[in-house]
């Protein structure tokens, strides 16, 4: 999608070249136009080289990650994660942050859970990517350490996904209680539970899960 904006808008520009600013730069400059026009085609023969380039490294890119999916399949998991950790470094947006997600669900399967955090950290704190994926994997930092890391500042990299307009803030909230509970504020996490089993648009299964553990914590 990205890709089709661009060549619009490049398009677009070469209209605006060809119906207006040639016609008045010929009327002042005449033939030195012409080293100009030159100089664009050369420009225009650059940036479609460019693009060529740009789609051979995202074949490249996509070669590496479907490798590495292969390999995980066939339970190599250090190869596959070697692959995985390149991509999330140095691939393009999208391998960037699909395999920085791969890349800490390893690490975490491995009880690396600091190590996964560390990535899920970086992920959301890629400008690159959408806020929505940037939430996402704010959220999987918490998860990753929700047995383990310090309940208050884990509860506070949650706040923000709490909003009534972010995606995930029925996963943040239930998280939230989780963690209300690990600190033994089980007031607190009942009702967080609570809000969330009376909420109709609370997905079913967070609601279910909900349900069953402000029901065994009822103060």
């Amino acid at each position: 999608m990205a890709e089709d904006t661009d060549d619009h808008l490049f398009e677009e520009i070469e209209e605006d070249l060809r119906a207006e600013r040639y016609a008045k730069l010929w009327k002042r400059y005449g033939k030195f136009v012409i080293a100009g026009f030159v100089a664009l085609i050369v420009g225009v023969a650059g940036f479609k080289g460019w693009q060529t380039y740009d789609q051979k490294i995202r074949a490249e890119q996509s070669n590496q990650y479907a490798t590495a999916a292969r390999l995980l399949a066939e339970k190599k998991s250090s190869e596959a994660e070697k692959l995985f950790a390149a991509l999330a470094k140095d691939g393009s947006q999208g391998y960037r942050f699909l395999s920085g997600l791969r890349t800490a669900t390893l690490l975490k399967e491995k009880g690396d859970s600091k190590g996964a955090q560390s990535v899920y950290d970086s992920i959301a704190a890629d400008t690159g990517h959408k806020q929505l994926y940037r939430d996402l994997a704010t959220l999987l930092s918490v998860m990753a350490m929700l047995d383990k890391g310090e309940p208050t500042s884990l509860k506070a990299q949650l706040a923000p996904l709490l909003a009534k307009d972010n995606p995930w803030r029925f996963s943040a909230q239930e998280a939230s209680a989780l963690l209300s509970l690990r600190a033994g504020k089980q007031k607190q996490a009942y009702d967080l539970l609570l809000a969330l089993s009376n909420d109709a648009a609370t997905p079913q299964g967070i609601r279910n899960r909900a349900q069953e553990l402000s029901a065994a914590i009822k103060p």
